[in-house]
């Protein structure tokens, strides 16, 4: 057997491979590769642990570090240390979903294909939106995205794209980064009471707008007036992007429901660990036939 429990070859394999391919060991085997490259000494490695001790060395070095777990965290800014309920790892890990990651041969790929369909469906839902594809880079990757695809809707005749001041900095540092390719002109709205200026929306937007982008809730924790924000737009003839946390979605009115063109945004707040502020998971949501008049669900905002 192998001295090596999770390599299955045994010392009888390697035997019988030499001897199939004509060499007699190892060092026969790799004889074409000159001596002046070949190292003259061992590496320097430490010999290896029993796995018990193993494990107890890595974890005695996991312990030198200080985690969400020991002391709170007050980072955050869009990543947090969300509670995972159990029930998390449990569907994740049965057996059907152990299939290939992309589904080239769906014969085979059932379980994958099971799992993109029911986050699909779960993400149309809970935004209110009737497509939903199988999941982006992360949550400002997938805003860059929507404001290119807006741009790519108005056919490019559209150059500039308006972001509010309350959209995580972050995000917009992205959308900046995206827009500088297909050579888009990105400006920021201002803020009032904590949300979008409706005031200053209004003023700056005009028929080179190809797309209105808020979050929701907001930066700083503010419900926007998608509903007020959806009439400013779609007189100008420009789409409505918004960008939402999910999770707070259970309690919100869907943005769709607004009239929303494109939703996006992070999925870390559904069962991700933090993972070093990631990436983690972005959606990406929209209408079968976007700029369609949509009828709005009357809600209070709290800006």
């Amino acid at each position: 057997m192998s001295q090596h429990r999770f390599l299955p070859m045994t010392e009888q394999d390697r035997k019988e491979m030499l001897e199939l391919v004509g060499a007699k060991s190892v060092q026969e085997l790799f004889a074409d590769i000159p001596e002046s490259v070949r190292p003259k000494n061992p590496m320097r490695i430490q010999p290896a642990l029993p796995e018990a001790e193993l494990v107890n060395y890595f974890q005695s070095l996991s312990n030198q570090n200080t985690s969400i777990k020991s002391l709170p965290s007050f980072l955050g800014a869009g990543v947090y240390d969300h509670h995972i309920p159990a029930t998390v790892d449990a569907v994740i890990s049965r057996s059907e979903f152990y299939t290939a990651y992309t589904p080239y041969q769906p014969e085979i790929s059932q379980g994958e294909l099971q799992a993109i369909f029911e986050f699909q469906t779960m993400i149309a839902e809970i935004t209110g939106m009737d497509l939903a594809n199988s999941s982006m880079y992360d949550g400002h990757t997938a805003l860059a995205e929507a404001g290119v695809m807006a741009a790519s809707h108005k056919k490019m005749k559209r150059k500039k794209l308006l972001v509010s001041s309350t959209v995580h900095p972050e995000a917009i540092d992205v959308v900046q980064t995206y827009v500088n390719g297909p050579g888009l002109e990105l400006e920021r709205i201002g803020s009032k009471n904590g949300c979008t200026d409706i005031d200053a929306l209004t003023q700056s937007i005009s028929e080179d707008v190809a797309a209105v982008i808020v979050q929701y809730p907001n930066f700083y924790g503010g419900i926007e007036d998608l509903e007020e924000i959806r009439k400013v737009s779609e007189e100008a003839g420009a789409m409505m992007i918004v960008k939402s946390n999910p999770l707070a979605l259970g309690v919100l009115t869907p943005p769709g429901h607004f009239g929303a063109d494109i939703v996006v945004g992070d999925t870390q707040p559904f069962g991700i660990p933090s993972q070093y502020g990631g990436p983690h998971c972005g959606y990406f949501a929209t209408k079968k036939s976007i700029n369609e008049k949509s009828a709005w669900t009357t809600r209070r905002s709290d800006c």
